[in-house]
Parts: C-alpha cells; sequence; structure tokens
C-alpha cells in the first residue's frame, strides 16, 4: 500500500494517507471483499480517493494563502509606489509562513477564513469546544503574524528618573 501511495504523492504525505487508507478499510470493514484480489483492488480505491482529498486539502490551503495575502494587499493605496511588487513580496512572504505553521494551525485558520465557518460550526469540525477553538485560532493567528514578522515586538520605552520627576 505504502508503494502505491509513494509513487502517488510526495514522501512526507505517503505514510499520513496509506494510514488514512487503512482507517477507512477499518471503519468499512464490512465493504471490503471477501477475495484477497478484489480487497486489494478495492483498497487502492480507497487510497486513491484518500489520495485525491489530500490533494483538495493542499489546494485549499494554497488557496487560503492567496487569500489571504490578497486581504493584506492595498492596490488602490496611492502612497505605495510599486504596489504590484509589494504585493508579490507579500504573497511570497505569506506562502512561506503559510508553510512554516503546523497542520493544526493551519486547518484552524482554513476553518475561519477559507470556509468561514463561526466557532461553534468549526468546533464540531475539530470535535472541540467553542471557545478551545477560539483559542487555537487565536494562536495560529499570532504564530502566522510571528512568521510574517519575525522581528521582536519592543518594549515601552523605560523612563530616566529625570523624565518621571518632570
Amino acid at each position: 500500500m505504502l508503494r502505491f501511495v509513494r509513487r502517488r504523492t510526495d514522501p512526507g504525505e505517503a505514510e499520513d494517507v496509506a494510514a488514512e487508507t487503512f482507517l477507512v478499510a477499518w471503519r468499512r470493514l464490512d465493504q471490503v471483499p471477501g477475495r484477497p484480489g478484489d480487497a486489494r483492488a478495492w483498497l487502492f480505491g480507497v487510497a486513491r480517493h484518500c489520495l485525491l482529498n489530500a490533494r483538495r486539502g493542499q489546494i485549499r490551503r494554497e488557496a487560503l494563502a492567496v487569500r489571504i495575502a490578497d486581504a493584506h494587499a492595498a492596490p488602490d493605496d496611492p502612497r505605495c509606489a510599486d504596489v504590484a511588487g509589494d504585493h508579490v513580496a507579500r504573497r511570497l512572504d505569506l506562502a512561506a509562513a503559510w508553510h512554516r505553521l503546523s497542520d493544526a494551525e493551519q486547518e484552524v485558520l482554513a476553518l475561519a477564513i477559507f470556509d468561514d465557518l463561526p466557532s461553534p460550526q468549526a468546533a464540531r469540525v475539530l470535535g472541540t469546544t467553542a471557545a478551545a477553538y477560539r483559542l487555537r485560532l487565536s494562536r495560529a493567528r499570532r504564530a502566522l503574524r510571528g512568521y510574517l514578522d519575525p522581528t521582536p515586538a519592543t518594549a515601552a520605552p523605560t523612563r530616566t528618573p529625570q523624565e518621571s520627576h518632570s
């Protein structure tokens, strides 16, 4: 099964897709054909569907990265001298930051931005509470902002003793 999947996707995803295939097979055990050859073909069909689902998920994540970049672009701002170049740079920065996020962070952001789900519905998708989902979303947004702007936030300037008394 792993060889079948590896030939059709990148090595980093192959084990996950194979595991998903066997999970589906386990859940649908009553549908597995009785003859070994038929069962093997059925399992390869399940793997193919899992590969297609994984690819659709990747396309959704890439589309989300573009949508996020579009939301941050300011093409009508006359103050930007080179809007097109800035827009491309932002997209590249966002794509790089997006790929640095964990799968869980990407999924939480995708549910909020790409799928436009309110907290209670997104929480149901993840099998958690709305409050836990909002916390995950907040952390994922913070992580994305951190990857987009890696400079640490500066602390408020401290006052010297002379300034305090004036």
